[in-house]
């Protein structure tokens, strides 16, 4: 069997599908999976050897010239590419028009969301097979049962396996101070964001400890960000680094904290123990999930105790005495 995933983007969405193809494969002898991402993304994907084919898709950048012909030109090979297999199914998981407008140029019986299950009804027109799964599950849960559903499983017995622990990164050339780390400040919106106050308070109890602080870092602000807390002799501004190098450094680092992004995600899928936090995003939703057999607990934190930064810290300093 043959299949197509649509699941394009962001970063924690397409980190949320990768149990999914697990699960496909534990249960479905000669599996062929390929998958439709955004180029951004592209490099996770690739991490699970379940994995046969990845499609790079362009949308954000292509809708900022949609008209050029550069554009059109790379929109026409990415359709023919597309449409060299033949496949079993297309199952888009994403949910949204334009991920179900994707699948419509893949040949293949397409699957989604039903209309009251998916995040943008009129999406689910575009499918032949429609299946229901509860929006209050989580995502990971949701991307799971969803596949299981278009391909004909149950989820019963499944472990939760990311697939990726085992996976060998591409390292870093920036010389790592040893032990660390790693403190994932950056995140989508300020109103997710943790006051510089409370990553001082951690900088500092880590340094007490001997534990250098790496800060990576995705556009300006995070770097002016980090750049500043570096000050601290103990703590770092890592250079721009693609994701898999960033993988790597999370692997090896001693834990993780940060915010509500992708990167904690991923940790949590490399088996890191760590702390994340949920200031206003629904964790029962997106929260932290990690493989049923991580052998160190990564636990998510919402709401108002996300402001005392004086037990967050030490909530993740116990973490780190754990084995």
């Amino acid at each position: 069997m043959k299949i197509l995933v649509v699941k394009t983007s962001s970063l924690g969405d397409v980190v949320h599908m990768l149990p999914a193809i697990s699960d496909a494969h534990a249960r479905i002898p000669n599996l062929s999976v390929d998958w439709v991402v955004e180029e951004g993304f592209a490099e996770v994907p690739v991490w699970h050897s379940g994995v046969s084919r990845v499609i790079p898709l362009a949308i954000r950048r292509w809708r900022k010239s949609l008209f050029a012909a550069t554009t059109r030109a790379e929109m026409r090979e990415w359709r023919e590419t597309l449409q060299q297999t033949n496949y079993d199914l297309v199952i888009d998981t994403q949910g949204l028009l334009k991920s179900a407008l994707v699948g419509c140029f893949a040949h293949g019986t397409r699957h989604g969301y039903d209309w009251h299950s998916i995040r943008e009804p009129l999406a689910s027109l575009c499918y032949q097979h429609r299946h229901t799964v509860s929006r209050t599950q989580h995502a990971v849960t949701r991307n799971r049962l969803l596949t299981a559903t278009a391909l004909g499983y149950t989820l019963e017995g499944l472990p939760l396996d990311y697939g990726i622990a085992q996976h060998t990164f591409a390292k870093t050339d920036s010389v790592l101070p040893q032990p660390y780390v790693v403190a994932l400040h950056g995140t989508s919106r300020p109103a997710k964001e943790w006051a510089e106050s409370h990553w001082q308070m951690l900088i500092q109890n880590m340094a007490e400890r001997g534990i250098h602080t790496l800060l990576p870092w995705g556009n300006a602000r995070e770097q002016a960000r980090a750049t500043r807390l570096a000050q601290h002799p103990y703590a770092h501004c890592l250079p721009r680094c693609r994701l898999s190098e960033l993988a790597a450094i999370l692997q090896g680092a001693k834990g993780v904290i940060g915010m509500d992004t992708g990167l904690m995600h991923i940790a949590a899928a490399l088996d890191q123990r760590g702390v994340a936090l949920y200031p206003v995003t629904a964790a029962q939703l997106t929260g932290i999930v990690g493989n049923s057999n991580a052998p160190h607990p990564m636990i998510t934190l919402a709401g108002e105790e996300v402001n005392d930064a004086a037990i967050v810290v030490q909530r993740f300093a116990d973490l780190l005495d754990i084995g």
